[in-house]
């Protein structure tokens, strides 16, 4: 028996819907202990935490996350994208950062709960997605104190969510393209450190090169690898992922995907490979060349991640080996590629429920659930 339908808020603007931080009705948590383990969940109305000030998350970056999103469908029950693969991902960055492992069913419990709980939130149907998600972003901190540099007997698990739109205005199967820039200044991961993780710590010290970025009229950030600089790694903000140019007009398209000791494994990466390989494309996952782009081995690059879905790339900016900056042009240099359309038609297709799931990728199969909140 499908669950009972909870609409979206009547007082909710779904049509001014941004990719900001809104107000819900709560978040969910639980505190593990050496003793107890995970304790049971707790509800918190507020959108607070309270941390002693030498705990390790403030003092040391002890500090985890994932995201992923929840959609409405079009009979309006309320489906979330791939929630095990996240469960997985996150024990890794857990197992990382010296940090408790959580149970995949705890993981599922929680993201049910605070959905189920700000069901009115999640945005109205519209094909593809075109309306935004609800954003899920659970989190694992360690809370306890310390003043030497030792994990703490105290974390905190908890998942918030907020309505959430465009990212770059990739979403009811649109997708403007952008300029993006490498950062030459700063490294964002070395081979053998945190990047395949998704710790707290490694987006931070980005923020200044992308607001240099943004303000000089390129909205997404590219990073190289930092042994050699001369391999792609990933964007600052989401992956990297590449349409090999074809040998001739009816060629079968291949997808290429950075491999790299320094990129963090994308679930919407993962997910396009899936599909990629579905419609009979052929799938290449191998270290890139940045010089590969500038002989335009590349026909059609795009970001992808959970927050920007896919966001066709017109430009890549670069110093060459003279310190000038140069530009390489992408496709027409203005528009996405079909090939990107394609995967992006796909992929929100699955999530708004358009194109069907042969994966099972969407969660629970019935919808959630209010009356298990």
């Amino acid at each position: 028996m499908a669950p009972q339908v909870v609409a979206p808020s009547s007082s909710f603007d779904w049509k001014k819907l941004a990719f900001d931080l809104y107000s819900t009705a709560g978040y969910v948590k639980y505190v593990w202990k050496p003793e107890t383990g995970w304790g049971n969940a707790e509800w918190v109305e507020q959108p607070y935490i309270n941390l002693h000030v030498g705990s390790v998350a403030i003092q040391y970056g002890g500090s985890v996350f994932e995201g992923l999103k929840a959609f409405r469908q079009e009979d309006g029950q309320v489906k979330i994208f791939r929630p095990q693969e996240n469960a997985s991902r996150l024990n890794l960055s857990a197992e990382a950062l010296s940090m408790p492992e959580l149970p995949e069913e705890k993981f599922l419990e929680a993201v049910h709960t605070v959905v189920a709980r700000n069901l009115d939130l999640v945005p109205p149907f519209a094909p593809y997605g075109g309306a935004g998600s609800l954003y899920i972003r659970p989190t694992m901190i360690a809370s306890g104190a310390e003043l030497a540099l030792v994990a703490p007997q105290e974390f905190v698990f908890f998942v918030y969510v907020t309505p959430l739109g465009s990212l770059y205005g990739s979403a009811g199967g649109k997708a403007p393209a952008v300029d993006s820039i490498i950062v030459e200044e700063y490294d964002r991961a070395a081979p053998k450190g945190t990047g395949t993780i998704k710790a707290g710590g490694n987006y931070g010290p980005v923020l200044k090169y992308q607001a240099a970025a943004k303000k000089a009229g390129y909205p997404i950030t590219l990073h190289l690898d930092s042994k050699t600089r001369t391999c792609i790694d990933e964007f600052s903000t989401s992956n990297f992922m590449a349409i090999k140019k074809a040998s001739s007009p009816d060629a079968t398209p291949t997808l290429v995907y950075p491999k790299s000791e320094s990129i963090l494994k994308s679930v919407t990466a993962k997910s396009l490979m899936d599909i990629a390989r579905s419609l009979g494309w052929n799938v290449e996952h191998r270290p890139i060349p940045f010089q590969e782009v500038i002989d335009g081995g590349l026909e059609e690059v795009l970001a992808c991640g959970t927050a920007a879905a896919i966001t066709p790339i017109r430009s890549i900016t670069y110093q060459d080996a003279n310190g000038q900056q140069q530009k390489v042009s992408i496709g027409d240099g203005q528009n996405a590629g079909p090939h990107t359309l394609k995967l992006l038609e796909m992929l929100t297709g699955i999530q708004a429920g358009n194109k069907e799931d042969p994966s099972a990728w969407l969660w629970p199969a019935e919808g959630v659930d209010a009356a298990k909140a």
